[in-house]
């Protein structure tokens, strides 16, 4: 008989001893090396201890928000005092936080989304694609005071005056809603450009052939067919970079200003808003800090609370667009973050 017509003696490992032993994907821990098991053990410690950290931080600051927060703090504005303790609420901080993450946020998408279709589409291999990458990383790897006096002296030259503080003696002093807006673009832009790219990367190769075999254009094929996929992804980026953008503070005290109310520069309301100076949560959660010089820590919990619930439902928001999207195109989605 040949070895074609014996299955079993060519492949012993079919055969049932080999298939029933203590090891494989079903194996029993306790059949493990000691050194497997140790790092096992490791692993869910790391696991279990990271959960425990992220749940006390959620819920001592839900029981100390929950504790000073009042709603006339979020709609009265901060007193005209170094005190912050006797009256006065955050609301113009919490209107600078929505204005300058409005501005980083538009600044950051194109260039973002721009420069991940460019090295998805058409700049693999090229040196230049290779640059722009590099670049990209060098940005993320700046820490955030040498971005702040890097867009400080950018916008304090006098090309850029009308864009920010302006003295009425012609002095630029670089500080504005608009630079700061700028500036925050810088450290939204490397978490959007990195979840766009691996989307575009992730989508399968034959839904662009399919398009091209339909007759349309490769710019055609980008709108239609790609940017729809990852529509996740580029959620997801935004998430991460408005959670950046938030929650700096170097950037917002070198760029904007370090008084709690809006103060704004100019005739036009919507101009002045943006030409002028003012706070954010972050920067009112630090002034009245123990460590800061507002002497109130209960409204610096009050807002620490709410900036918390501002990240904890932009996940609750990217999750679901990320849920929608995998149903609805069969994609892998990205998910949320945390």
């Amino acid at each position: 008989m040949s070895a074609l017509a014996s299955p079993r003696r060519r492949y012993p490992e079919a055969s049932g001893p080999r298939m029933t032993s203590g090891r494989g994907k079903r194996s029993s821990p306790m059949t493990w090396r000691v050194g497997d098991r140790v790092v096992m053990a490791l692993a869910w410690i790391a696991g279990v201890g990271l959960c425990a950290i992220a749940a006390a931080i959620v819920i001592y600051m839900a029981y100390r928000g929950i504790e000073y927060l009042r709603p006339s703090l979020i709609f009265q504005r901060p007193a005209v005092s170094t005190n912050q303790n006797e009256s006065g609420g955050f609301l113009d901080p919490l209107l600078g936080t929505a204005v300058l993450t409005l501005i980083g946020i538009l600044v950051a998408v194109p260039l973002a989304v721009g420069s991940a279709l460019w090295i998805a589409e058409y700049g693999r291999p090229t040196w230049l694609a290779r640059v722009v990458e590099s670049s990209i990383e060098v940005v993320a790897g700046t820490p955030d005071i040498v971005i702040a006096l890097f867009g400080l002296a950018v916008f304090q030259l006098h090309l850029l005056a009308p864009f920010s503080f302006t003295a009425s003696g012609g002095g630029v002093f670089g500080k504005s809603f608009l630079a700061a807006g700028a500036t925050m673009s810088l450290i939204a832009l490397p978490a959007l450009f990195t979840a766009t790219r691996e989307g575009l990367q992730a989508v399968p190769s034959h839904m662009r052939e399919a398009a091209f075999a339909l007759g349309k254009t490769r710019i055609a094929t980008i709108r239609r067919v790609l940017l729809p996929s990852v529509r996740s992804n580029i959620a997801t980026g935004i998430t991460l970079g408005i959670s950046r953008i938030i929650g700096d503070t170097a950037i917002v005290v070198l760029l904007l200003g370090e008084t709690l109310r809006l103060d704004p520069q100019g005739s036009l309301p919507g101009l002045g808003l943006l030409r002028g100076t003012g706070s954010t949560l972050t920067s009112y959660v630090y002034g009245n800090s123990p460590a800061g010089e507002g002497a109130a820590p209960q409204k610096a919990y009050a807002a620490a609370f709410v900036l918390m619930m501002f990240v904890l439902g932009l996940n609750l928001v990217v999750d679901r667009i990320g849920r929608s999207s995998s149903d609805a195109l069969g994609l892998a989605s990205a998910g949320g973050v945390a």
